[in-house]
């Protein structure tokens, strides 16, 4: 029968909040999980104790905050109007039905002010990673590292082009040590100091008029224009997130040792292998991870090539000698190491001319072939060598189930294909609090699911009444119950 329903939403009902929010709600998860009471403690130096008007929360700031990241709610407008009409946000900010929501001004007044110069975004992330660890869920022995982009808020058609000084590489200093190391231990001389009097190198840059931090991105198989890199480590056991960097547009190899440094120290944590993808297949990466006693494995990358001309590869090294042999048997000699890195090892000039291969091997006006090798290819040779171990192949194929999933689930479901602000500083806040809502909500589903197990299970007789009461008719299931009771 069809009847037309009476309108009911000027009656009074008794109900609690506690009574609207579904058991297994993700929010009501995460409370149980989560310790949000450190942030009032960390946040207290950059409130007045006893002058100006109370404050909102900074608990409650913050949790609001993690709701846009956790639901993908990327403007603090739509996340307010989000908060007055869902119940399960009160419930996890602690808001009555009736209270007042904050203003969405409150939200990007303390984002520009209050916490401008603060480094309280980083240490939330960490306090997150830290109550990972507390529950088991993060042991730091084997981790993984990517980066992916984000699309900086600027307009890639609006730029002017400049040229910007160069920054010297971090890692120089170390380069510069082993290459007179190398040449000392050769016989050669000692390099001549670089005039740092002279100006300093610059390159010709595209600058946004939009957002000048942004860099603009040139890739094969990438989009063009204005992004962001957003440089993420994750630990193997539960995909915890335990590093989140952003620069502007970088080689991947550029911050990496520095970050997992910061790692190692942060969370005392005692590497054991890391997985990273071919970006970070370098000599200074190698290098610098056989010094930290980490064994690395990094996926393979074509080298470049010249069409008609011997691989690289046909050229055998011999280690006792320290020289090359061509495929063709003459013997290439060290000759010296370049400022770079680089040893050099030149072919016989008589010998190449009389060569019948010389067009395969070296198209040079001088008709000598230079074969080079890094001071550190030592350490990339073992890196690969570990690449086809059963050991090595075996954490090279978590990469994409932990951190290439972690991005996924980022852009897919936090909003994180965009950058939501302008400015360097401002997206690595938003990068870490999206990190920070990411890891919430793995401690929070992979605890659930702890418990779940931990719960005990129906006996067999429980499930063989619950079985035959959907069968019977009711009025006989009572009368069955007090008879078994009794």
């Amino acid at each position: 029968m069809l009847r037309k329903p009476s309108p009911q939403q000027q009656e009074l009902e008794m109900v609690t909040l506690e009574s609207l929010v579904p058991v297994d709600h993700l929010l009501r998860k995460i409370a149980s999980a989560i310790d949000f009471e450190f942030i009032r403690d960390r946040v207290s130096h950059l409130y007045c104790p006893d002058n100006g008007r109370p404050a909102l929360d900074p608990v409650v700031l913050f949790k609001l905050l993690f709701i846009g990241y956790l639901f993908g709610i990327r403007s603090e407008r739509q996340l307010m109007r989000e908060v007055q009409v869902n119940v399960a946000y009160r419930w996890f900010l602690d808001l009555r039905l009736t209270d007042k929501v904050p203003d969405a001004s409150t939200l990007s007044a303390n984002r520009r002010r209050r916490f401008a110069d603060s480094n309280i975004y980083q240490e939330i992330f960490d306090e997150i990673v830290v109550q990972a660890m507390d529950q088991g869920m993060v042991d730091g022995r084997v981790l993984y590292t990517d980066s992916t982009h984000l699309k900086a808020n600027a307009n890639k058609g609006k730029f002017e082009v400049l040229q910007v000084e160069q920054a010297p590489s971090q890692y120089l200093s170390m380069l510069d040590e082993a290459v007179q190391g190398d040449r000392q231990a050769h016989g050669k001389k000692p390099l001549r100091a670089k005039d740092d009097d002279g100006p300093p190198p610059t390159a010709e840059k595209k600058i946004s008029k939009t957002d000048p931090d942004s860099g603009y991105m040139t890739r094969e198989g990438k989009p063009q224009g204005f992004f962001y890199l957003d440089h993420r480590t994750v630990d193997a056991k539960h995909s915890i997130i335990t590093d989140s960097h952003v620069t502007a547009i970088v080689h991947d190899s550029q911050p990496y040792l520095g970050r997992l440094d910061r790692q190692r120290e942060r969370f005392g944590f005692e590497v054991q292998w890391v997985g990273l993808d071919a970006g970070y297949y370098t000599p200074t990466i190698c290098h610098g991870l056989e010094q930290r006693e980490i064994q690395g494995v990094m996926g393979y990358r074509r080298p470049n090539h010249q069409p008609g001309l011997f691989y690289k590869r046909q050229y055998h090294y011999e280690q006792s000698t320290d020289s090359y042999v061509c495929p063709q048997g003459q013997v290439l000699p060290y000759k010296t190491t370049n400022r770079v890195g680089y040893r050099e090892y030149h072919s016989d000039r008589s010998v190449c001319a009389d060569c019948e291969q010389r067009s395969q091997c070296t198209r040079s006006a001088n008709q000598t072939k230079v074969v080079v090798r890094h001071v550190w290819e030592d350490a990339k040779d073992r890196a690969n060598e570990r690449r086809l171990s059963a050991q090595g192949k075996k954490i090279y194929a978590r990469r994409k189930e932990t951190v290439e999933r972690s991005f996924a689930d980022a852009k897919q479901l936090h909003g994180q294909r965009y950058a939501r602000m302008r400015g360097i500083r401002k997206v690595r806040e938003q990068c870490l609090l999206a990190a920070a809502a990411q890891n919430m909500k793995k401690i929070a589903l992979v605890l659930a699911r702890l418990l779940l197990r931990l719960k005990p299970q129906p006996t067999l007789l429980e499930h063989l009444y619950r079985a035959w009461a959907l069968l019977k008719p009711k009025n006989s299931i009572a009368l069955t119950a007090r008879a078994i009771a009794a």
